[in-house]
């Protein structure tokens, strides 16, 4: 597109720059360049006027009458200077036609109209020869404002061309080049004239589409904004060109529809931005956006598989983690030194497919390179201490590692060097808290005669931590036998130790044959101390990790069949009763240990024999995607069979809660109840009467022999006699004496009376003629002990006989 303006000549008379404010660009050569607009030049619609030699006007169009006033009529014949007078009062010698120039040349001119008003034009002047002889003249006027806008579009239009960092082009109907812009001859490296009338794929054969909502070659692009006159923005494109062919360009390019006045298609413009440092930038931060994926798991070897999956391909072709020894399979830290030749495991690598079509990433810049590979190696340091190194690998043609990519790689395996410390550090702590856990726990359950018992624990497989549930299985007196289950709250090594504490507790008290609701209340005691401060505590001193602990304790007695159970604030135990459904037991639950406020109550059942109890944690029933009441449910559907065997069935319950011991670890404890025949056991009443002791022997001795127990009699006999004594002689009446036979192959004997008083054991001396008897029966017996009821107490001793019976 060519344009209309002529240059300015110094011929003739002007007003000066300091008149109007931009006379002196208009005063310029015009740029040889339109907008499409029609210039206010162009004779077909601007005003003009013809004067002959003389300086006389013989031609005057209507454009002219409508911007200066007067008609054809009122001007042909007359002088120009009168007509197009100046404001001023000065003549200009260019009007006069007296010796007009024969170059081009323009004038600014502040004109008066016949109706007094004053119009501000620009007078373009050329000059005709004609056959009278002389030279006649031309003007072509138009107003100073269509002037400046239109020489600001041509201005525009020249900086787009020349100056602009926009690259151009402009294609052809048949998408063909048809025009460039100079910033893109530098970087294309081409001259115009070895662009034009060639196709975009012939400049940059390798040249490729980013965007993923456009498909194919660059030409499919243009011509479906040529075919449907929709534009189309920010279509990314990546090539290298023939200016620099070791770097690949990337490009935002836009494009519209050229027209003409008619509505014809000309072609389509590209504007083309070279956004390759931004692109690269953005490509650099997702990656790090993406480095959040490492470190997940607290797993070592995982973590370095998630740092090889996030810098494989788009950062490198192959990335190899080599980890020291001691992290991958020690429980020890170690300070690393570089010169201790400390050994490597390989834990982790990567290579990706060569997929030449594939979408450019960060760091498949093609280098001039056709062989050969590009190496960083990187140490993976955290906390003052090398853990490994990390090898990143391009090959060609992609381009070798820059500084951008030195520091964002030592971004990622700073974070990945952070994580594996973590993770390391938090594999030997778990371990540790394992340990410590499963030492706390009972090693060897024991299996009394009154129940059939199996257990799990699964600790937590989250990075949560190894937590402090806890289960326990305690024989009693009178072959009884106490059920414990327990949680800690929180996790790691404090939870295990108060766990092992709270679990020490409850034997110790249990061993005092306290009832259940006794026995929580002397433990919420001693957990409450430290809450109200009873040892002195300071302030900075955290809590005690044993507030707001639960535990159930429960005892079941083989020869009643009664279940007695009391909870502080744990989840009640799941009940199968032969041909009876799976239920909830219906219990009183307390308060957590240390909380204080409400008593513990006791709630007492009767269970048949076969029936099946699980004692659990929370950790069995709940979880963040499973609610309470869906987890009771799993529990009750896999205890509907109450004959099942309790190893299987334990597997079977944990394994169903996979998404549970992930979150919380957990204790699982499965007790099938037992009686104790009726013709094991036997019970007479003893007169309060020294005389009654050698009565009460001769029962035992004949139950005995019904037995066939004979050769515990002597020893029998002696026990009975002593604790039936102490019995007349310190305690009151009511006096019995029980004999029991347990399956595991135990005699016990209790002799009950309503005395309160506690007997205790006492080394006689020489001229002391009592106090031999408790002492006597200590060495006679396996074990001994006083149990308290609420109408007195009882006073046992265990002999073990031969074999189970």
């Amino acid at each position: 597109m060519v344009g209309h303006a002529a240059p300015a000549g110094t011929c003739g008379a002007m007003l000066s720059a300091s008149d109007i404010p931009w006379a002196a660009p208009m005063t310029t050569t015009q740029p040889p360049m339109e907008t499409g607009q029609t210039s206010p030049f162009d004779t077909t619609t601007a005003a003009t006027i013809v004067i002959d030699p003389r300086g006389l006007v013989i031609g005057w169009n209507r454009a002219a009458e409508t911007l200066f006033g007067p008609t054809a009529g009122d001007v042909l014949g007359r002088p120009i200077d009168q007509i197009l007078q100046d404001t001023s009062g000065r003549r200009s010698s260019s009007l006069l036609g007296t010796d007009p120039p024969r170059c081009p040349w323009s004038e600014i001119r502040q004109v008066r109209r016949p109706d007094g008003a004053s119009v501000t034009v620009v007078l373009q002047f050329s000059t005709l020869d004609h056959q009278a002889g002389g030279a006649a003249s031309v003007i072509v006027a138009a107003t100073a404002g269509q002037t400046q806008k239109w020489m600001t579009d041509q201005s525009m239009l020249q900086g787009l061309a020349t100056q602009s960092p926009i690259a151009l082009t402009v294609y052809g109907p048949d998408l063909r080049v048809r025009w460039i812009n100079d910033v893109l001859q530098k970087q294309m490296g081409l001259t115009r004239s070895e662009c034009i009338g060639r196709y975009n794929t012939e400049l940059l054969p390798q040249g490729m589409i980013l965007s993923p909502e456009h498909t194919g070659v660059l030409e499919d692009v243009i011509a479906n904004v040529r075919d449907t006159g929709e534009p189309a923005f920010d279509v990314l494109y990546s090539s290298p060109t023939p200016a620099d062919l070791n770097h690949q360009r990337i490009w935002s390019c836009s494009y519209f529809l050229l027209t003409d006045t008619d509505g014809s298609t000309l072609g389509v413009c590209e504007s083309a931005f070279d956004i390759t440092n931004r692109y690269e930038a953005r490509l650099r931060i997702e990656l790090l956006g993406r480095a959040s994926r490492i470190g997940t798991s607290f797993e070592v070897v995982r973590t370095a598989q998630d740092l090889v999956s996030v810098a494989v391909p788009d950062f490198a072709d192959r990335t190899e983690v080599d980890l020291a020894e001691h992290i991958v399979v020690s429980d020890q830290p170690s300070r690393a030194d570089h010169g201790s030749g400390t050994p490597l495991r390989r834990v982790a690598e990567h290579s990706a497919q060569p997929q030449p079509d594939s979408v450019p990433r960060l760091g498949l810049l093609v280098s001039a390179e056709t062989a050969g590979l590009h190496r960083m190696v990187l140490p993976l340091a955290a906390r003052d201490s090398v853990l490994g190194s990390v090898t990143f690998v391009r090959a060609a043609p992609r381009h070798p590692f820059t500084a951008q990519d030195v520091t964002l790689a030592q971004e990622l395996v700073s974070r990945a060097a952070v994580c594996i410390d973590n993770a390391s550090r938090y594999a030997r702590e778990r371990k540790t808290a394992l340990i410590l856990q499963r030492s706390l726990l009972p090693q060897v359950v024991p299996q009394p005669t009154a129940v059939e018992v199996a257990h799990r624990y699964v600790p937590t497989a989250g990075p949560l931590g190894v937590g402090g549930d806890w289960y326990d299985v305690i024989p009693l007196s009178g072959a009884r036998v106490g059920l414990v289950v327990g949680d800690v709250v929180g996790h790691g090594l404090n939870a295990a130790a108060t766990m092992g504490r709270l679990r020490t507790t409850v034997r110790a008290l249990a061993a005092l044959d306290l009832t259940p609701d006794e026995l929580l209340a002397r433990l919420d005691d001693l957990v409450g101390q430290a809450r109200v401060g009873i040892h002195g505590t300071s302030s900075d001193t955290p809590e005690d990790q044993a507030v707001g602990a639960t535990c159930l304790y429960a005892v079941h007695d083989p020869v009643t069949g009664t279940f007695t159970v009391a909870s502080a604030g744990h989840p009640a135990p799941v009940v199968t009763m032969p041909q009876h459904p799976p239920q909830l037991l219906d219990l009183s639950v307390g308060p957590p240990l240390g909380i204080g406020g409400l008593p513990f109550e006791c709630t007492e059942v009767h269970l048949p024999e076969g029936s099946v109890l699980a004692l659990y944690t929370d950790g069995l029933i709940e979880s963040r995607r499973e609610d309470m009441d869906s987890g009771m449910a799993s529990l009750r559907r896999a205890l509907a069979d109450p004959t099942q065997d309790l190893d299987a069935l334990c597997d079977a319950i944990t394994a169903s809660a996979p998404h549970a011991s992930a979150e919380d670890d957990v204790a699982l404890l499965l007790v099938r109840v037992q009686s104790l025949p009726s013709d094991n056991t036997a019970s007479w009443p003893v007169v309060h009467d020294p005389s009654a002791v050698a009565a009460t022997r001769e029962q035992a001795r004949i139950q005995l022999k019904q037995w066939g127990l004979e050769e515990v009699a002597f020893v029998t006999e002696l026990v009975v006699s002593e604790l039936v004594t102490n019995a007349i002689r310190y305690g009151s009446e009511p006096i019995t004496l029980r004999m029991l036979r347990d399956r595991s192959g135990t005699l016990i004997c209790e002799v009950t009376d309503g005395a309160h008083t506690s007997p205790y054991l006492r080394r006689a001396t020489n001229d002391d003629e009592g106090g031999r008897g408790l002492f006597l029966v200590a060495q006679c017996t396996d074990r001994w002990g006083t149990r308290y009821t609420r109408d007195g107490k009882t006073i046992w001793a265990e002999i073990k006989l031969g074999l189970p019976v």
